[in-house]
């Protein structure tokens, strides 16, 4: 049991237009998507985006992701890694003098990208307000400056104050880097990440538009990094941003220029898989329910959870032995890879598991989960919540004053006050694929492959 993977489900056995996984829509429409992106279009790419690469798939996904994110134009790449290095890296060399402002958690890729600039790097402390503006008060106004930052950092959970280094940027002439990874696809009416999620009415009123929500915080960024290889399913990540933006980046990117265009395959499952989220928020509302299930079992046994809002669950540990020895217990006798995180991407002494539930767990196997987790606390006589007070406290755990922390999805944006919550999966019930959505993504490229649920029909007569 692997808890990491976020697949399309949603248990809603009573809602209309709704097939259960295992049926026509995953195990005949959707081989016949990429079956008709294959036979038409071929297995690679041929080449770089410049020369051979760049085909009409390409375009579309990009309009698509422009659209999600409300900008005038993205740009996609083989991963984000490569996107957040090539943005940052053209971006930073290309201002004059510019000084980039990085958050002190930020990922490998954006510090790789900040040292490939050549760009003077500043680093503040992670979410740190007053350590930020000291340091952008410090540099004169008329110097080029970018602050680079993440939404949900993977690590620890916590999630940056958006809208406080927009306010920031905007008083002292800076540019916003944001990298949305850990957030695209879960957060959101849309699925856009955390920075659509902070204007959720907002956006959920204009949900069909591309046009941006004038004064949102999503519109204050001006430049939005994300993945498609982790809620979308698939491998690849991008660029959003304005089309001057993403025209220098396209131009002088080595990572964009000098690289194989995915395949088109791929991209057209990554255009379905984000037209799907777009239709359909039950996924990432179901994550988050099962997220705030295993919180609560692990604080009901006093398990340390490092507090954050988001959907990563880090158990401390405290020890890099015991964290990999509690890794390697859970897999060998209880059969769940949960993943031991050290040093150096953690600080020492507090390494830890890293859990991110799925909206396809079933009650049964988060039930599996805990009791798992709670014997190997009682096995290697780890320390407990209880036990972090005593000593003092890490990394938010056990602390003196804790800080009460609410979830970023709200009961009302869950539909738990109006009754419209999804069904947590429960006693071998199928996850639920929503039939209209599906629609909706097979329907986005009938221009470009053809109409795939005809096909899908014909196969499903003659089978």
């Amino acid at each position: 049991m692997v808890f990491e993977r976020l697949p399309r489900n949603e248990q809603e056995p009573s809602c209309p237009g709704h097939h259960e996984v295992g049926q026509s829509l995953r195990t005949i429409e959707l081989p016949a998507y990429n079956r008709r992106t294959l036979d038409k279009y071929g297995a690679g790419a041929g080449g770089t985006r410049n020369i051979a690469g760049n085909g009409a798939l390409h375009l579309s996904l990009e309009d698509e992701l422009a659209a999600l994110h409300r900008k005038p134009a993205a740009l996609v790449f083989s991963s984000c890694y490569v996107a957040n290095d090539a943005c940052l890296a053209t971006i930073g060399a290309k201002l004059p003098g510019c000084v980039i402002f990085s958050d002190a958690l930020n990922h490998a890729s954006m510090i790789q990208g900040i040292r490939h600039s050549g760009a003077k790097k500043v680093i503040f402390k992670h979410n740190d307000m007053v350590d930020l503006e000291a340091k952008l008060a410090a540099v004169p106004k008329e110097t080029p400056k970018l602050i680079a930052f993440e939404s949900v950092y993977s690590m620890c959970g916590s999630v940056a104050p958006i809208e406080k280094i927009c306010d920031l940027a905007d008083k002292y002439g800076a540019i916003t880097f944001l990298d949305e990874v850990h957030a695209v696809g879960m957060y959101g009416p849309n699925g856009a990440g955390v920075a659509e999620h902070l204007d959720y009415a907002s956006h959920e009123k204009t949900r069909l538009s591309a046009e941006a929500v004038k004064g949102s915080v999503m519109d204050r960024i001006d430049i939005i990094t994300g993945t498609l290889g982790k809620a979308y399913g698939v491998v690849g990540g991008y660029i959003a941003g304005s089309s001057d933006l993403v025209d220098v980046v396209r131009s002088y990117a080595p990572g964009f220029i000098f690289t194989t265009s995915l395949p088109p395959a791929i991209v057209a499952g990554a255009q379905a898989s984000i037209a799907y989220q777009r239709e359909f928020k039950g996924d990432r509302r179901l994550q988050q329910l099962n997220t705030r299930e295993v919180k609560r079992q692990f604080e009901a046994l006093d398990i340390p959870v490092v507090p954050n809002p988001s959907h990563i669950i880090p158990v401390l540990v405290g020890d890099a032995a015991l964290a990999k020895e509690a890794s390697d217990t859970l897999l060998a006798k209880h059969k769940i890879y949960v993943q031991s995180i050290n040093y150096p991407t953690v600080p020492v002494g507090e390494e830890r598991l890293r859990i991110t539930p799925t909206p396809g767990h079933t009650t049964e196997q988060i039930a599996h989960l805990v009791k798992s987790v709670n014997a190997v606390f009682d096995k290697l006589n780890l320390k407990r919540t209880t036990d972090w007070v005593a000593a003092g406290g890490r990394a938010g755990v056990g602390m003196a004053k804790p800080v009460k922390v609410e979830p970023i999805w709200s009961d009302v944006e869950l539909g738990l006050e109006d009754g419209s919550a999804p069904k947590r999966l429960a006693q071998g019930a199928k996850g639920i694929v929503r039939d209209d959505a599906v629609k909706v993504a097979a329907d986005r490229l009938t221009h470009l492959i053809g109409n795939v649920r005809d096909e899908a029909v014909t196969t499903a007569a003659s089978a």
